[in-house]
């Protein structure tokens, strides 16, 4: 069974699309830890794959923001210790809140999840004035702090000679490379999940 916990260099960087991609590629179950708003990437994931199991949220805040400010404006106290890992046999794929260093609490992060369920990192990025920076400071915190990193997905408008400095520094494969999608349903995460094997 594997377990792969996705984050990003940013809030936007395509985590969702990734986790859906990854998810139809490796028929694998889909779970989001902590959830900050409506619609949820679990509905996200519903609506694009077919046939995946998409687990119940571990945390469901309703606001659309950190973690630790939506729970705090709901007036409620979260960490890793309300988490429940799912009850699968199956692979699955783990969508993280926001970047690697977004705060579930005053002393917890949303990559921390990754190693309290001891889950291989997949690092999703995008290109973008700055991206470089984002990226590998990103990779630095991972690797400082001991977590297996799978590798990257670049996501979105391709520039190579970005792409090939993150991963000549970093040292770290790309697993594959997503085109900016102008359309997503069903049939196209289908189609580029037929092309992925991890």
């Amino acid at each position: 069974m594997k377990k792969y916990f996705i984050t990003g260099i940013d809030t936007d960087s395509g985590k969702s699309i990734v986790s859906a991609i990854l998810a139809q590629s490796m028929n694998a179950d889909y779970w989001k830890p902590i959830q900050a708003g409506r619609p949820t990437d679990s509905d996200f994931i519903k609506e694009n794959t077919q046939g995946i199991k998409v687990h119940p949220e571990g945390i469901l805040l309703e606001h659309p923001m950190s973690p630790h400010a939506s729970a705090e404006l709901e007036n409620k106290q979260i960490s890793l210790d309300h988490l429940a890992f799912p009850c699968t046999d199956n692979s699955l794929i783990i969508e993280g809140a926001g970047g690697i260093m977004v705060p579930i609490n005053d002393d917890e992060l949303v990559i921390d999840i990754a190693k309290k369920f001891d889950l291989e990192v997949i690092l999703v990025s995008r290109n973008y004035l700055g991206s470089i920076n984002h990226t590998l400071l990103s990779i630095e915190y991972l690797k400082t702090h001991g977590f297996n990193i799978k590798g990257i997905v670049f996501n979105g408008k391709r520039n190579a000679s970005t792409e090939d400095y993150i991963l000549k520094y970093s040292g770290l494969p790309c697993l594959f490379k997503l085109e900016e999608l102008k359309k997503i349903d069903v049939s196209i995460i289908n189609q580029i999940a037929s092309t992925i094997n991890l």
